[in-house]
């Protein structure tokens, strides 16, 4: 009694909700835009509020009431008559004739379902005739959901494949609704009793399916599919095979109790104990995992991988940073998409054959002197193919590839797949896969993502060769530049002494000339004797001394130096102290100052101007020559090895600006082609220090 009344209470609220489920549905599809090619929307109201009307009537009188069993009998006939019009929305309802006819015919039987009620209300409370009524009707109730479910069936397997894809949601709940019934019918027919648990719980099964008609209402309905992922569906069929195996042991359990009491507990007992030894053994074991997930992903997926999850997993491997090298994170992520246990990389040397160039989880690989023939490297790349080694052990495949295969390739017994990584076309990599615990014969698919991976890992490949050239590149064109900035300076050094030599031979007896020689011959040969010290300062700009130079005397120096060569004209003279490291000064002035003569016509003079505004100083050089675009200013000027005259080395301007920039000053430039260029350097005068608040630095580039 305790017991019925559980039932009672839960079959009271699953109908509850049922019906206002029912309810829910109904007044959506009421107020949702009508679809023009959808004619069931109607009869579908008319059995979801039937229904509900059940449901509240079986929930106030129970399931077994006279008026819920009349308005179970409204309910049915409002579901076939729903059936029916399903059929009308690809035209089937026409060209299939004997639907009509069934259809008829499972609503006749539905609606004996009311003479067999009006005979049990006579009869009254006749309980052999009660039974009797029950059994009829149960059969009868059978019949129409046996009918039912072959219609379901033709109306879903005969359906266009346009429309297949939008019927499937209630087509699924059709069947759901009548499976149902037919259980809970065939149960009554079979005991002689309605069954109040199955009765409880058809409000649940009633919501479930209302549910899914209004899935399949939706517009969107087509583009819906339900799709278990890899890992829900193998822990699925595992909780499956746990399931039927508790099972199993349960019907041994009860069935040994046959054999007598002792007997029966030894069996049992070894029987326990046979079964927990195995488990223990099995299901832990790494073959038997992987014998189940080969089963699940061939006959339960059309697709053997899940590729979303074996991608983010190919990048979350190569991504990785730390100790690991490339080749063997390459070898992990190529390997972790067939479940082999190991992997071997093999990239060019020097030379150009393939040499072992790491592992993942293959420590035991002794790899060969001469790992691959140059006819095999040259036939893979042409081609591309994938090589499965054991086909070629068993002679199974005649590609031409397979006679190069190697013979220690062959002999070692954990080879299995050798993947070719192609670049643009170019071979840069191969990758020789371990036997997985599970060994399987590759298809279209694995061929398929080997080779996309393949190409991916071998981009990372040469990436990393560009980038370890580049670096190779970078330490050798440090190299070149600091010899360039030697070959500059020297160049500057022996235009000043040629031009000495050449100024001797009219002057050499005037004994002033000999004075000045002297005085340039003693600052070339400490200029050469400095210039090796010098070389460390183009590698790391910015370190040298600084000191206070009087930028106006140093102007003069310059402009009487380079008098003899071309003229230098000194417009402005403005007294102007600064900190700077005076050599370094000197050097960045003789560059701007020969850039200028080099650019100017012969007489034209070099302009030379040293300002000053009380908190900087500039020095101002202008030429008359052919002047500069402003893309060569902006992309060429200030790079190293870039230069508008023949035979420059295209490192005057950028010397002289990185100079300037290390002493704290600024250099700017400005020209237009066919009038000239005006070069100015500005620096802080020396007294900004005493000026400058505490802290401050008094290094930074001045704008």
């Amino acid at each position: 009694m305790v017991g019925d009344s559980i039932w009672v209470l839960i079959g009271f609220f699953l109908n509850l909700l049922a019906a206002v489920v029912c309810v829910v549905v109904s007044v959506w599809l009421a107020r949702r835009r009508t679809d023009t090619s959808r004619q069931e929307k109607p009869a579908m109201m008319l059995a979801l509020l039937t229904t509900s009307a059940w449901c509240v009537t079986a929930a106030a009188f129970g399931g077994q009431s006279h008026l819920s069993g009349w308005l179970e009998t409204v309910r049915n006939l409002a579901w076939i008559f729903l059936l029916y019009r399903l059929f009308a929305n690809d035209g089937r309802d026409h060209s299939l004739t004997p639907i009509r006819p069934l259809v008829v015919v499972l609503a006749a039987v539905e609606c004996m379902q009311t003479l067999l009620l009006i005979v049990d209300i006579r009869l009254g409370s006749d309980s052999h005739a009660g039974a009797i009524m029950l059994s009829a009707s149960s059969l009868l109730r059978l019949l129409v959901a046996v009918g039912a479910l072959v219609l379901t069936h033709n109306l879903y397997a005969g359906a266009s494949a346009t429309y297949r894809q939008t019927l499937r949601w209630s087509a699924g709940g059709l069947a759901i609704l009548w499976a149902f019934q037919l259980n809970l019918y065939a149960a009554a027919y079979l005991t002689g009793a309605v069954s109040p648990e199955l009765t409880a719980v058809q409000g649940l099964f009633i919501g479930l399916s209302v549910g899914l008609f209004a899935l399949g209402s939706n517009a969107r309905a087509a583009q819906l599919q339900l799709a278990p992922s890899r890992t829900v569906a193998f822990q699925s069929l595992s909780l499956l095979i746990i399931g039927g195996y508790l099972l199993t042991m349960l019907v041994a359990a009860q069935s040994l109790e046959l054999l007598g009491e002792g007997f029966a507990r030894l069996t049992q007992v070894g029987f326990v104990f046979s079964a927990i030894a195995m488990a223990v053994l099995w299901l832990p074991s790494r073959r038997l995992r992987g014998w189940l997930q080969v089963k699940v992903l061939k006959h339960l997926f059309q697709h053997r991988y899940d590729y979303r999850a074996e991608w983010l997993r190919f990048a979350d491997t190569i991504g990785q940073g730390g100790t690991r090298a490339l080749p063997e994170r390459a070898c992990q992520a190529l390997a972790d998409i067939t479940d082999s246990d190991g992997a071997v990389l093999f990239l060019p040397d020097a030379s150009g054959d393939y040499q072992f160039a790491g592992n993942w989880n293959w420590a035991a690989f002794k790899p060969a002197l001469s790992a691959f023939d140059n006819e095999l490297i040259a036939a893979l790349e042409r081609t591309g193919f994938i090589l499965e080694i054991d086909e070629i052990r068993s002679g199974a495949t005649n590609m031409p590839e397979t006679w190069l295969v190697p013979q220690w390739l062959l002999s070692t017994e954990r080879a299995w797949v050798l993947v070719p990584l192609m670049h643009f076309e170019r071979l840069v990599g191969l990758a020789l896969l371990a036997r997985p615990s599970i060994a399987r014969k590759l298809d279209w698919e694995d061929f398929d993502l080997l080779k996309v991976v393949g190409r991916q890992l071998a981009s990372y490949i040469a990436e990393q060769v560009g980038h370890e050239a580049l670096a190779e590149v970078e330490r050798f064109d440090d190299f070149n530049r600091r010899i360039a900035f030697v070959m500059h300076d020297i160049k500057n050094l022996a235009s000043q002494l040629s031009l000495l030599a050449r100024n001797a031979e009219k002057h050499a007896d005037n004994p002033a000339f000999r004075a000045d020689m002297l005085v340039t011959l003693t600052s070339s040969a400490g200029k050469l004797n400095t210039l090796l010290a010098r070389l460390g300062r183009y590698g790391s700009v910015g370190t040298t001394k600084k000191e206070h130079v009087d930028v106006m005397q140093l102007t003069r120096a310059l402009a009487r130096q380079f008098g003899d060569l071309h003229p230098v004209q000194l417009a402005q003279e403005q007294g102007c102290c600064i900190l700077a490291n005076q050599e370094a000064l000197e050097q960045a002035m003789v560059h701007l100052i020969q850039n200028a003569v080099d650019a100017s016509p012969t007489n034209a003079p070099v302009i030379v101007s040293v300002l000053s505004d009380g908190l900087k100083g500039q020095v101002e050089i202008i030429d008359s020559g052919s002047g500069m675009s402003a893309q060569f200013i902006r992309d060429g000027l200030f790079k190293p090895f870039v230069s508008s005259k023949e035979g420059g080395f295209g490192i005057g301007a950028y010397e002289a600006r990185e100079l300037i920039r290390a002493m704290g000053g600024l250099l700017e430039v400005e020209s237009h082609e066919g009038l000239g260029t005006r070069f100015v350097m500005t620096f802080p005068l020396s007294i900004m220090p005493a000026l400058t608040p505490a802290g401050t630095d008094d290094g930074r580039e001045v704008a």
